[in-house]
């Protein structure tokens, strides 16, 4: 039940607890279990919204109603859930575009985007790139047909102007797709700052635990969004029940979870910025941060992940042995805090000392004297 439905205005917190839940019934969980079913019964002339797994899933459908009204609380917008953050990107990008048509996508984004870059090209698509910086994109949208942002982006937590530049989209007659992995919901509302399409990766802070590969795509216009449930439908790349429900039992933490990573992230950073071993330390929070004064215009919170270098690949790596508290590994987001050494794939522009560090849910005191003593072992 959403806001809109019953007359009330509730908080976040509210509402990621109670978000896509059906009408309480006597006997029935609050929240049912996931829904198995390959095919349903269905006698006569096809009618209804349940007839074949590829297309629909009760379990898909508490999902995406939940996130609907996290996205775009009161509002009336379509959500479809898919099996990964890549697939929705890739939903919206193939769905919208044709040969022929101009794309302009971030330079400095997930780390994937160069093979989407490459399929793209492969089908007759114009592929522009530009940072996030700067609103630098602006430079090369006129002729565009869609334009993806990734703000702040990943990893290297720049930030651009979104409602700026989807006016300038807009005016041009281009659609715009915000990645807004990294901040969610709770953080950042991509379609109230003039988005056509909120996309993102439910495999991160969202579901927050690391043991979910979802994507989701939000948006308003019907026709666009059905191009977008159309290309699931064909490629298939459809969420299972199981991860659905995960992800839908995982809402009711968000705020708590958010607010603590968030706040602990803060901590962690400030701390950092006293060492002088580290250098290109970035977060949106901090208010010397160079994405900070426009993050603060559109941000409600800013983030769970962190970045800064370390001197050389080897004392980067000698950071990452001496932590007992934050996991080496690629995602972020999660409860438990991660880092890597980001040059270690290849794909990002990055030195090689660079680390993303994503904030957990651990007492802010032990996770900063971890990090510490961490960069202390490391420089001997």
């Amino acid at each position: 039940m959403s806001d809109s439905d019953s007359g009330l205005v509730t908080g976040e917190g509210t509402r990621a607890v109670r978000a896509g839940l059906p009408e309480p019934a006597k006997n029935e969980p609050t929240l049912p279990g996931p829904v198995f079913a390959a095919h349903f019964h269905l006698p006569g002339e096809v009618s209804g919204p349940y007839a074949y797994g590829r297309d629909e899933n009760p379990t898909w459908t508490h999902l995406e109603r939940a996130i609907g009204e996290l996205e775009a609380p009161g509002e009336d917008v379509e959500t479809l859930v898919f099996a990964s953050g890549v697939a929705a990107i890739a939903a919206v990008l193939f769905s919208q575009l044709r040969a022929g048509d101009a794309v302009v996508l971030p330079s400095d984004g997930y780390q994937v985007l160069p093979l989407v870059r490459a399929q793209l090209e492969a089908y007759g698509i114009e592929v522009r790139t530009a940072p996030t910086a700067g609103d630098a994109q602006l430079d090369v949208l006129d002729g565009a047909k869609l334009l993806l942002i990734e703000s702040p982006c990943n990893p290297g937590l720049d930030v651009c102007d979104i409602r700026r530049l989807a006016e300038a989209a807009h005016a041009r007659g281009a659609l715009v797709a915000v990645d807004n992995t990294l901040a969610t919901p709770l953080g950042q509302r991509p379609l109230a700052l003039g988005a056509d399409f909120s996309v993102a990766s439910g495999t991160k802070q969202l579901t927050g635990h690391g043991d979910v590969l979802l994507g989701y795509v939000a948006g308003r216009d019907t026709a666009a969004m059905a191009a977008v449930r159309r290309w699931r439908k064909i490629v298939g790349a459809i969420s299972g029940p199981m991860e659905a429900w995960l992800a839908h039992r995982s809402l009711a933490t968000l705020q708590l979870r958010v607010d603590r990573q968030n706040t602990t992230a803060l901590v962690l950073a400030e701390a950092l910025r006293e060492r002088p071993d580290v250098t290109g330390l970035r977060y949106p929070g901090l208010p010397d941060d160079p994405a900070h004064k426009i993050a603060s215009q559109q941000m409600r919170r800013y983030g769970s992940v962190i970045s800064f270098t370390l001197p050389t690949r080897a004392r980067a790596e000698r950071f990452l042995e001496a932590l007992r508290l934050v996991d080496d590994a690629t995602s972020f987001g999660g409860v438990r805090s991660t880092a890597e050494r980001r040059r270690r794939w290849g794909g990002d522009d990055v030195p090689e000392g660079f680390i993303r560090l994503s904030v957990g849910a651990e007492d802010p005191e032990d996770l900063v004297a971890d990090v510490l003593h961490a960069l202390d072992k490391s420089d001997r």
